[in-house]
């Protein structure tokens, strides 16, 4: 897989100025933090938060985002860059739906994902 820029990736959906936060996290601090801020008794592959208008995290469990790989038919290393952009959109403000996916179409074409 091409090398992945990505700050690119965030400065295009979230804005140069927005402050980002992104963590490589393990399944059991995953599903933790899952319990504690979704009420889901499971790890997850991503979490994001806003902190503020122009400030977030991400939080990736790369276990999981294997396990979903597969499931999405995607490669891992370009799955988890669709993850990135799924959290970038959520930190941008869209929930489930289909403005959100027609977002991460346009992101995922514009970045080769």
């Amino acid at each position: 897989m091409p090398r992945v820029d990505f700050h690119a990736i965030k400065d295009a959906i979230l804005g140069k100025k927005y402050s980002l936060s992104f963590t490589i996290i393990e399944p059991a601090k995953m599903k933790t933090m899952n319990l504690t801020y979704r009420n889901k008794n499971s790890a997850t592959d991503i979490l994001s938060f806003p902190l503020s208008k122009d400030e977030g995290e991400i939080y990736i469990c790369p276990e999981e985002a294997e396990k979903e790989a597969v499931k999405f038919e995607r490669d891992y290393n370009n799955f988890i860059v669709f993850l990135f952009i799924h959290g970038c959109v959520h930190l941008k403000g869209f929930d489930h739906g289909c403005t959100m996916e027609e977002l991460e179409v346009e992101y995922r074409k514009k970045f080769n994902i």
